[in-house]
Order: C-alpha cells, then structure tokens, then sequence
C-alpha cells in the first residue's frame, strides 16, 4: 500500500496515475490520498504508515519539513534542503527523501537547458526549497526568489548560496504585480495560486516576461493554469506541473517497487487520470 499526506490533496491526480501504472506492470499495489488537516493528525498517520503496511507515502504541502522530525532518518538530499517530498518505509523504518527537484529539472530541461539561465521563483515553500537547491545543481546562473513573507526567501536565498556556487537572491512580494529582471530568462511558479477550483491569477506583471522567457508552473489541475495559458498568449514555452508529476513519480515508483517504468506508461497513465 502507499499513499499521499498533505492538505488539500483532492483535485491531485497523482492516485489514478499510481493506481493505473501498478495495473500496468501487475503489481497488487493501491494508492490512497489522506487529506491531514493538522500537524496532529500528521503525526498520527505517520504513526500508523508501518503497522498498516505501507511501503511508502509522497509527502505534499503544507508537511514537507513539518515531516521531518517524525522519521527515522533521511537521505542527504533532504539534509542539503530541509524538506521531504516522500517516504519509504523498509523493516518497520521510515526514511524521508526528496526528488522535488529533479522531477522539475528533468520536466524543464525537455524544453530549454538549465545551465547559463536566471531563474525567477515565485514562492519557496517545501517544494520551493528543493526546486531552488536542484536548479541550482544544474546549472543555473542566477536565481531570484519573491516570496511574502522576507524570513522565508532569505533562509532559502541563504540554503541555495550553502549548497551551491550560484548567486541566490530575495526579492519582495508586494501586493502589487511583480516585476521580473530584466535579465530573467526562467519564470516559475512555485505557490499554488491557479490551482483548481479557485484558479487565482498569479500576480506577474507580464508587460516584464520577454516572448523568449520559459514560464514554469507547478500546478497539476488544471494542466493549462491561468498563468501559463497567458505565457503562452505571449509566445513564451512552457512547462506544466503534471509533467513534473511525471517525471518525479517514475523516481518514486521505481524507489518503492524496484521496476524501472518506462515514461511512456506514466504519460498515458496521466493522461488518463486527468481525462486527456
């Protein structure tokens, strides 16, 4: 059995695509989202992960450093970040781990190279964490964070300059639309504004986003947000969330079952899942 913990985690389409891919390669596994609604309740269903018989569970907001110090241990990955994006459980053990990253290097990299880029996140919460510290690996020249609250961004700005070589900026999110640099030539956002059902513009003020500028978001549902349907008006590419979700749940799956998917499977299961 594995899972999903977070809140909200109803309109993800991450159990239709776990479930349909087990069927797939005739693995008697399920997958069931828990929507925790307390950090309580995060502790309880931790608690219960190993004497139920989970194999693993994905890790999602707002509990990916809140998680941590109710496991085991965790990988270096999540030392370097500070966050979790999923768990294994092995001999009654719960070890966190995070792919965040490398799910969205690998999504954005089909569409432009990474390295030589400056990246502007919106955002830098748990996932925000792990997208930062990856981009930085691979390559990026520079990297702009605008968050709301300044504690936030400038704890991340320092994480990126500890793990990386890379300048690692905070920029302030105002209630006013944000303005880009005018060298920013990757735009991301890493909040959940435009998710569904509410669809909440996300505040950019686009007059600043270049044609040539590859806009980001992380948003599953829908695919197409608000935000990247207006980059697209603008001829910018784009990268949507569910191929995030595509890439960083063959890493998972393949850490939990020990199978190497093939994408192809995942695309279709996806597809599917979201009624394409």
């Amino acid at each position: 059995m594995t899972g999903m913990l977070g809140h909200p985690v109803a309109e993800n389409p991450i159990d239709r695509m776990f479930d349909a891919v087990y069927a797939h390669y005739g693995l008697p596994w399920q997958f069931w989202k828990s929507d925790i609604a307390t950090e309580s309740d995060l502790a309880l269903a931790v608690a219960a992960l190993a004497p139920l018989g989970y194999r693993g569970v994905g890790i999602t907001v707002p509990y990916k450093v809140a998680v941590i110090p109710l496991l085991d241990e965790v990988d270096d990955d999540v030392r370097a970040i500070g966050a979790v994006n999923y768990v294994t459980v092995e001999n009654g053990r719960l070890t966190g781990h995070n792919d965040d990253g490398k799910g969205v290097v690998k999504a954005i990299e089909k569409v432009a190279p990474l390295r030589g880029q400056h990246v502007v996140m919106l955002g830098a919460g748990g996932a925000g964490r792990a997208m930062a510290v990856e981009i930085a690996w691979a390559g990026a020249a520079k990297l702009t964070l605008a968050t709301r609250r300044e504690s936030q961004g400038r704890e991340v700005a320092a994480l990126v300059e500890k793990a990386s070589s890379i300048a690692c900026q905070w920029q302030p999110w105002t209630a006013e639309d944000i303005r880009l640099p005018d060298d920013t030539t990757l735009l991301m956002n890493a909040t959940h504004l435009g998710c569904a059902p509410e669809l909440e513009p996300v505040p950019v003020c686009w007059e600043t986003v270049a044609p040539t500028c590859t806009v980001v978001d992380v948003i599953t549902n829908p695919r197409i947000t608000p935000f990247l349907a207006t980059a697209r008006e603008r001829g910018c590419p784009v990268v949507d969330g569910v191929e995030m979700l595509v890439q960083l749940a063959m890493q998972i799956f393949q850490r939990w079952t020990g199978v190497t998917p093939e994408e192809s499977v995942f695309q279709r299961a996806v597809a599917e899942a979201l009624g394409e």
